[in-house]
């Protein structure tokens, strides 16, 4: 938010400087983040009176002019054609620095002929575009006077300083200068200047009529209300308006646009202004059906969800509800009638509008936190006021539907309360003085909330307004006594637990943690199935950071790249965080991802070290997901992304669509693209998609174990060589789920008399009965129907 402190004078009487001002708004929780004070950059400019101007020897449009200073006479050359005897001018003396032209004058000379100095334009000193020739000042200024003194006293809008506020959330009414002003005269900084519009009586009936549709007006827009305009003259605003737009950062269109601008920033009014001579019929706010399209102000077309809050004539949308107005009934030099708009809109039905169209504006920026809905018709008033003053015409009666909406709200004032809550010793008359300078309405011990505050709720509210006002400064630490409550319940969601039990795991597992950044360059996004626009930064820190992170492997793979430049070519790393699928908040999740490159250990003289595999990234996932809960019955099928190898990885399932992670070897393109040095392996682990506990208690079930001995036999099946193991130890396993406690894989064997296009698998299955010990037939009947359920899964047959 920005102002000017001619601007917070037309609402605050006031004698305090702009650093008191400053202070003071910091303090009131309105934090400063910047203060533009144009006097500071003219500190070395001072009046100057040119005694004699003569032809420079050397040169036709150069002039040696002798000029009075306040360091006594000096020698100033000068190529303007109005330098000559006789005028005061602006100087600037060697040593100064001057803005326009970023340059610090020292003495030198100019075709031979020496010049102590220089005499200003108006854009050299920043003061305007104006540079024809230098500054003449009026009258009779005394030589020597500051330069910023003399604008200070004749022209003072020129060096009027411009204050930045930061404004949180809560604060809707701080987004107005009058809101602003209102704080100050509170603390005592002044006196906050009375205000008040008289309705402007209307001199014929309004030729378009306003409707809002039944189901918005609980909740949506609650009030609309308009007039027509007509006989407008539509030309440049005022200078002083004019002005006061540029020094806040907007950019001056016409009279009525500026108008509409300046209730924005001066009442926290958002306005809009139709072309009447455009507009089909009457106006009706509605929820868009789905599919209507509308080209914005910012010349860009808008495709309307359904649901989402348009203004709409007979012959289609004209604007989108509290967010921006249409290209087609925006007013240009030729509008002569206009339909001015005041309406209040449901804070967040415009945020989401505006979330999904993905368009900010000062409007939208203060619906959405919450505008006075008592000043819709006041502001209204005030607009149409300043329309006629500014470009003539002539308005019509208001027309409108709906009602103000009811804040009216009270709580109680406690004022020994500011001493328990905050520990500031603030009399009780000063506390009730605060809130009424605050706009509060006090009777008894009730504390009445205005309108333009939405954010008091409560008590504890008034404790902090109170408070604030006292200064922030002035708030104390206080030691609270023990409080001895026993063991306290834990706080960690399911989720965070995982999180945990995730990176304990890794970490146990030989894996060393890394923290990398969210953002990565465009190149890496597209690598993971990222890069698209949804996911762009809107002003990236660097080109390298220029897309949010669709996986965690990109900020891996880079910093393992990093490691093996420095010759570090074993290393096992990984990262838990967010990665992103979309622009919007909701549209991430988390992320659980493990790195392996290189060798399992150091060479040694047993021949132990070789190359990591998919097995160890597989076994090392199967670790963190049972420590994070996971069922241990799961399914490996393929068909993962494409940067994983496609004959080399495995999908973690519970079922053909619940994925919980992904398992293998990078393929060697992506391995090629970020400059790693493979193989490399990988998983990737989705711990929201871990299944909840059945049970939620912490306690362990009983140790089951059989007193009777297991029982453990080997088969070798002979199977085609794309039969997977885990296709045959499922079927084994399935042939007796009660007694069967284990099927293992032992032996491999491809080729020999196997023939071609064959391999053997052979595998051991341990029985644990536990009732009774088990007879060789039970046994034999159990191996009986394990060959029967490989064969019927698998196609395999018993080797001989």
């Amino acid at each position: 938010m920005k102002f000017t402190l001619s601007w917070l004078a037309d609402h605050l009487e006031t004698t305090a400087s702009v650093a008191e001002i400053a202070e003071t708004l910091t303090d009131l929780g309105l934090e400063v983040e910047e203060v533009v004070d144009p006097a500071a950059r003219l500190a070395g400019f001072t009046v100057g009176h040119v005694r004699a101007a003569e032809q420079h020897p050397d040169a036709d449009k150069l002039r040696v002019c002798q000029v009075e200073t306040d360091e006594g006479m000096k020698q100033i050359i000068c190529g303007a054609p109005n330098a000559r005897a006789g005028i005061h001018v602006v100087v600037a003396k060697p040593g100064a620095y001057v803005p326009g032209i970023d340059t610090t004058i020292g003495v030198g000379k100019i075709r031979g002929v020496e010049s102590h100095g220089m005499m200003c334009s108006e854009r050299e000193m920043e003061l305007s575009d104006e540079h024809d020739g230098i500054i003449e000042l009026p009258g009779e200024p005394p030589v020597g006077m500051a330069f910023a003194d003399w604008l200070a006293e004749h022209d003072p809008a020129k060096i009027d300083p411009v204050i930045e506020i930061a404004i949180t959330p809560n604060r809707p009414d701080a987004l107005g200068v009058r809101g602003i002003a209102r704080d100050l005269a509170a603390r005592g900084l002044g006196t906050l200047k009375p205000w008040s519009v008289e309705p402007v009586a209307g001199a014929f009936a309004s030729p378009i009529g306003v409707t809002i549709d039944p189901a918005l007006k609980e909740r949506g827009c609650p009030l609309f209300a308009g007039r027509v305009i007509r006989g407008v003259r539509n030309g440049p605003s005022p200078a002083w308006l004019q002005k006061r737009l540029k020094a806040i950062g907007l950019r001056p269109i016409s009279a009525l646009v500026d108008i509409t601008n300046f209730f924005t920033y001066d009442q926290n009014r958002p306005l809009h202004v139709f072309d009447a001579d455009v507009v089909r019929g009457n106006l009706r706010i509605h929820p868009a059906a789905g599919g209507e399209t509308m080209e914005a102000l910012d010349e860009k077309t808008y495709a309307f969800a359904p649901g989402m809050m348009v203004i709409s004539d007979d012959a289609g949308p004209e604007s989108i509800a509290g967010v921006m107005g249409g290209q087609h009934s925006g007013c240009t030099e030729a509008t002569v009638n206009v339909f001015l708009e005041s309406a209040y809109w449901d804070p967040v039905t415009i945020a989401g509008t505006a979330r999904q169209l993905k368009i900010s504006s000062d409007a939208k920026y203060r619906f959405e936190r919450g505008v006075d809905p008592a000043f819709t018709l006041p502001g209204l008033e005030a607009a149409t006021r300043m329309i006629l003053e500014l470009c003539g015409g002539e308005a019509s009666e208001v027309v409108m539907d709906g009602a103000v909406p009811d804040t009216a709200r009270a709580y109680r004032l406690d004022t020994d309360r500011v001493q328990s809550l905050v520990g500031m010793d603030i009399p009780a008359e000063t506390q009730r003085a605060t809130l009424t300078a605050l706009g509060f309405t006090i009777e008894g011990d009730m504390a009445h909330v205005p309108s333009w505050r939405p954010d008091v709720m409560g008590e504890a509210d008034l404790v902090e307004e109170v408070a604030r006002i006292a200064s922030l400064t002035k708030l104390e630490a206080r030691r609270l006594p023990r409080l001895h409550v026993g063991v306290p319940r834990g706080i960690l969601t399911p989720l965070q637990k995982r999180e945990q039990a995730a990176r304990r795991t890794c970490a146990a597992l030989g894996y060393n943690e890394c923290v990398t950044y969210s953002f990565i360059d465009r190149a890496a996004a597209e690598l993971f199935g990222g890069g698209g626009e949804a996911v762009r930064l809107e002003n990236p820190i660097s080109s390298e950071m220029s897309h949010m992170r669709p996986a965690l492997l990109p900020g891996l793979l880079q910093a393992a790249a990093r490691n093996q430049a420095r010759g570090f070519m074993d290393m096992g790393l990984f990262e838990v965080g967010p990665a992103f699928h979309g622009g919007e908040p909701e549209e991430e999740h988390l992320l659980v991802t493990g790195l392996l490159i290189g060798h399992t250990r150091p060479k040694d003289p047993h021949g132990a070290r070789r190359a990591v595999d998919v097995f160890d990234v597989k076994a090392d996932a199967e670790a963190v997901l049972a420590a994070m809960g996971a069922p241990a019955k799961v399914q490996i099928l393929r068909g993962a992304s494409g940067w994983w190898h496609p004959g080399r990885h495995g999908m973690i399932c519970l079922g053909p669509k619940k994925v919980l992670g992904v398992f293998g070897e990078l393929h060697p393109k992506v391995l090629r693209a970020l400059d790693v040095k493979g193989p490399a392996m990988a998983f990737t682990l989705w711990p929201e998609e871990v299944p909840a506990p059945r049970t939620k208690s912490a306690t362990r079930p009983a140790l089951d174990v059989s007193p009777l001995q297991s029982v453990e036999r080997d088969f070798a099946f002979v199977v085609d060589a794309g039969v997977e193991a885990l296709t045959l130890v499922n079927a084994a396993a399935g042939a007796d789920k009660a007694l069967i406690e284990e099927v293992r894989v032992f032996d491999e064997f491809v080729g020999g008399a196997l023939g071609e296009g064959k391999k053997s698998l052979a595998i051991a299955v341990r029985m644990q009965p536990r009732d009774r010990t088990l007879t060789d037939e039970e046994i034999e009947a159990v191996g009986a129907r394990i060959v029967e359920k490989v064969a019927k899964a698998t196609g395999g047959v018993l080797r001989g």
